[in-house]
């Protein structure tokens, strides 16, 4: 991206702060923990939140921690949002503080939010006064999807007037915040596909019905939904993912499993896709004698910005990095992210933290090789602390009471 950046984002914080969130991130970044098993990235946190007096639970929805910053009013909460998991990725940045977990990284920058959060946490405990609680949430297994449902069913979005998070982006430079009204996210599923036909001796595929050509049909076939049945101007995707069947070469395949991702951006369309594939898969396997079972799991839904919680987010940005550094997102992401699911709930926003480092190559999210400019963690804990303000004083000037 060729946007010219003029934020200086390791000045939005002062240097002693800094360095210690570049401590953290790069601590949990050598620790990685999957989804569900956060308990040392848990420990981590509390520590932080222990060393500037800042009351929190544990245990949320597992390995989950709130904490929360009393407010001078009993108004409405200000939540803001981090994720604490990582992905089953093996390394190769080569960095000096690679995971030295086997087969897991953070390969997402999930350690970079955690680090900006608690960034946000500290300046917020400087404040002599706020004038509505803050709560801190520090959320599990967003890479699964249900983090946040399991969160939100632990009661986390109680009294929340708006809730705010951001993710790391290499699509813009650092010390840039990235804030768009409308879609930022697509929906998120997951479909299994199992073939049942019969297996029986290569030499002989007229004895048998071989699951292999069945599903390899059903892949052909299924890609011609988004690109036939679905208005070109409604973005989605439908990749399959995993092709399982065969046990050796002179062998014919009675069983075949498939398993992909749906990723669209209108509800509708959404629907669409999943009857299409069930249409399509069920009608191959009836074609060639074989027996099809189509199994959705369904996972977040599409992430939208709306109305004055997005509005509050660019006040902040703009505040926190100057006007000329605030960007729009100009293309569909298709990435899935379950903040969507608390956007259910209550009023929110979500934004980007541009993150790539001059004259370098980004990687690509969940790549082996995925890294980021530290000096984003600045920027996410410098708008997090000032969006939490921000909110508070359009609140108490408009006094909307928890309407964001």
């Amino acid at each position: 991206m060729e946007t010219t950046i003029s934020c200086e984002p390791t000045s939005l914080i002062d240097a002693e702060l800094y360095d210690e969130l570049v401590t953290i991130r790069r601590d949990l970044h050598r620790h990685p923990e999957l989804s569900w098993q956060e308990k040392r990235t848990a420990e981590k946190v509390a520590a932080f939140l222990d060393r500037y007096h800042i009351p929190y639970r544990r245990g949320v929805a597992k390995t989950g921690i709130v904490a929360e910053l009393p407010g001078e009013e009993d108004g409405p909460v200000v939540a803001l949002r981090t994720d604490l998991d990582a992905l089953p990725v093996l390394e190769e940045t080569g960095l000096p503080f690679a995971s030295e977990v086997p087969g897991v990284m953070h390969a997402c920058g999930h350690d970079g939010h955690t680090a900006m959060l608690l960034g946000a946490a500290a300046l917020l405990a400087r404040e002599t006064q706020l004038r509505y609680p803050t709560r801190l949430i520090f959320q599990p297994g967003e890479e699964t999807g249900r983090g946040a449902p399991a969160m939100v069913d632990a009661g986390v979005l109680e009294g929340v007037g708006a809730i705010f998070g951001g993710h790391v982006d290499r699509h813009f430079p650092v010390g840039s915040i990235v804030v768009t009204e409308g879609v930022v996210n697509a929906s998120s599923d997951r479909f299994v596909i199992t073939i049942s036909g019969q297996g029986g001796h290569a030499a002989r595929p007229h004895e048998a019905v071989d699951a292999v050509v069945v599903g390899s049909l059903m892949v052909m076939a299924i890609q011609t939904i988004v690109s036939r049945e679905v208005n070109p101007a409604h973005p989605s995707v439908v990749t399959i993912g995993r092709f399982d069947a065969g046990t050796a070469a002179n062998v014919i395949a009675g069983q075949a499993k498939l398993e992909g991702t749906i990723r669209a951006q209108d509800e509708p369309v959404r629907r669409h896709l999943m009857k299409s594939i069930r249409r399509i898969a069920e009608s191959v396997g009836q074609l060639h004698g074989a027996h099809v079972e189509v199994e959705f799991r369904e996972g977040s839904p599409s992430l939208w910005n709306r109305g004055p919680a997005t509005r509050i987010a660019r006040l902040a940005a703009e505040r926190t990095v100057g006007a000329s550094c605030v960007l729009e997102m100009t293309s569909a992401n298709m990435g899935g992210e379950d903040f969507a699911h608390y956007l259910e709930h209550v009023p929110g926003c979500y934004v980007r933290f541009g993150s790539t480092r001059p004259g370098e190559t980004a990687f690509p999210a969940h790549s082996s090789r995925f890294d980021f400019d530290e000096r984003v963690l600045a920027v996410g804990a410098a708008f997090f602390h000032q969006v939490a303000l921000s909110a508070m004083e359009t609140w108490a000037s408009k006094g909307e009471g928890s309407e964001a």
